[in-house]
């Protein structure tokens, strides 16, 4: 695409890149499956088994191999490339939905096999989930990638307000068995895509990292980057008491309500319309209402629908608060998805994003067994309850870990950074490396430097520094030292390629207080062979 054509799809919005238009009606197309897929398992285990804690495990499997597994597939995917990964991704997803499809088609499905396909195919979205989201801003530009991430949730519960109900039909016509099969054939409409998708090759002046260090690096990038750090902390406060809803839903269904297996895919596309509507008015809200501010009205609507959930018996009054929640959920899913896109840059987004989604279905894991386990020893009403409360007094970090607006800091790549002047290129594996930057600071501003330049020290760990310290000079007044160590040569190289846009500004205020005839003396060490 040209730059005149991408400005002119960018005015026009993210439908205008043919390759996000085709993947994005792909992935409605079989996230239709998938809710297809998790009314009849959770229906079918109503059926298999009373007891609550088995019906929540449903929702547990579905979320706990993102929980255990997004980490090490964003390591893959930012190490990989990421079109075969999906393929091989989407494929698994494909086989396990139609080996359940026939074993249910037999009468050969019980709890545990339900739980163990369920698991397999949370693995599969598992291993899709971090890279789907780190391609999104290969399709679309930087200005519209906003608009995408919003349009993703929109196609997500475009789906949920078409799946639920057309599952829960399916069941009751033509039973659990024809609903996992129609998941699998879903599924081929994103492999469809992918294998007619040119992706162009990765091009990097450096050997990719290794899977232990890819690792590594996206726990330290997520450790020591104060923006992802936020978004965790909210996501973690939202997700563990709205999980309630989502896991007692089927039990306040059937035995709450007294509804069918129609009746609660009904109430699942409650929520997705809702879900739909609260999408088409983000865009105008976001414009002007702070992303901090719609996550509180958004985590008090949600909390306000989990209780009003715990206490009604009409099945229409439960489908206009679904739908209620439904608006809700779009509305904080989206500012989280926003913020955690906006908080990483394209070395590490795979990775971020997965340890965003870690802590989003580690949340929903443990909140599942939690409430589960809270409905087993008192009952659904309760646990609703509890959790509706628990959500609102979870406000309290919207106060102390507030969400930025959109237009976040240019995590773009600079490349500032001047190269190492060497005598001999070190091998890349040969380390570590003491890098020391030397500033000369008027005596009198020392100490308010030494505060400017602490803060930079997330910076360095962010993107690489294993230690970071520094130092003033006894002998010389206003000599200050900074020191960090980097595991490798190889390493050090890869922060070169690291710092950005954001950084590159933050080092023109530590340089402004230098008041040496030449820029700040940097220094490469090396321990000797």
């Amino acid at each position: 695409m040209t730059a005149h054509q991408s400005a002119a799809a960018s005015k026009a919005g993210p439908l205008s890149f043919p390759v996000f238009r085709a993947l994005w009606i792909a992935t409605i197309v079989s996230n239709i499956g998938t809710w297809m897929h998790d009314v009849g398992a959770g229906w079918l285990m109503t059926s298999l088994s009373p007891s609550p804690l088995l019906v929540a495990l449903v929702q547990a499997a579905t979320t706990l191999p993102m929980f255990l597994l997004s980490l090490p597939a964003g390591a893959l995917a930012d190490t990989v490339d990421r079109r075969r990964m999906l393929l091989a991704s989407q494929t698994l997803g494909l086989v396990a939905a139609a080996v359940l499809a026939g074993l249910t088609w037999r009468d050969l499905t019980t709890p545990y096999v339900l739980l163990a396909a369920t698991l397999v195919l949370g693995i599969s979205a598992a291993l899709t989930a971090p890279v789907f989201q780190a391609i999104v801003p290969e399709l679309v530009d930087q200005p519209t990638l906003p608009d995408a991430v919003a349009l993703n949730s929109l196609g997500i519960n475009i789906a949920r307000a078409i799946g639920p109900a057309l599952g829960g039909v399916i069941v009751a016509v033509a039973g659990t068995a024809a609903v996992f099969a129609l998941n699998a054939l879903s599924v081929i409409a994103v492999l469809v895509v992918l294998v007619r998708w040119k992706r162009p090759a990765d091009s990097h002046a450096l050997p990719p990292e290794h899977f232990v260090g890819a690792l590594k690096a996206g726990y330290r990038y997520a450790r020591h980057a104060p923006a992802l750090r936020l978004v965790l902390v909210r996501a973690i406060g939202f997700f563990v008491f709205s999980s309630a809803l989502w896991a007692m839903l089927p039990l306040v269904a059937r035995r709450g309500l007294g509804l069918d297996a129609a009746g609660y895919g009904a109430l699942l596309g409650c929520m997705g319309a809702g879900a739909v509507v609260g999408a088409l008015l983000l865009k105008k809200l976001r414009r002007h209402v702070p992303a901090n501010t719609l996550s509180i009205g958004a985590t008090l609507l949600f909390a306000l629908a989990t209780l009003l959930l715990a206490i009604t018996s009409n099945a229409w009054a439960a489908g206009a608060v679904m739908a209620i929640a439904g608006l809700a959920w779009i509305a904080m899913l989206t500012s989280l998805n926003v913020a955690a896109q906006m908080a990483s840059p394209g070395w590490v987004k795979a990775r971020a994003l997965a340890v965003y989604l870690l802590v989003f279905q580690g949340a929903m894991t443990g909140g599942s067994v939690l409430w589960g386990s809270v409905a087993a020893r008192t009952d659904v009403t309760t646990a609703l309850a509890i959790a509706a409360i628990g959500q609102a007094a979870a406000l309290v970090l919207a106060a102390i870990w507030r969400l930025p607006r959109d237009a976040g800091v240019d995590l773009a790549p600079s490349h500032h950074w001047a190269e190492p002047v060497v005598s001999v290129q070190p091998a890349g594996d040969r380390g570590p490396v003491l890098v020391e930057i030397e500033y000369r600071i008027a005596p009198e501003r020392t100490a308010e430097f030494v505060a400017a330049l602490r803060r930079f020290r997330s910076v360095r760990q962010r993107d690489g520094a294993i230690r970071w310290d520094v130092w003033e000079d006894v002998a010389e007044p206003g000599r200050v030292v900074e020191s960090f160590v980097v595991e490798s040569w190889l390493e050090h190289q890869r922060q070169h390629a690291r710092v950005t846009h954001a950084d590159q500004i933050d080092q023109q205020t530590l340089n402004a207080f230098h008041i040496g005839d030449r820029p700040p003396i940097v220094r490469h060490l090396l321990r000797p062979l």
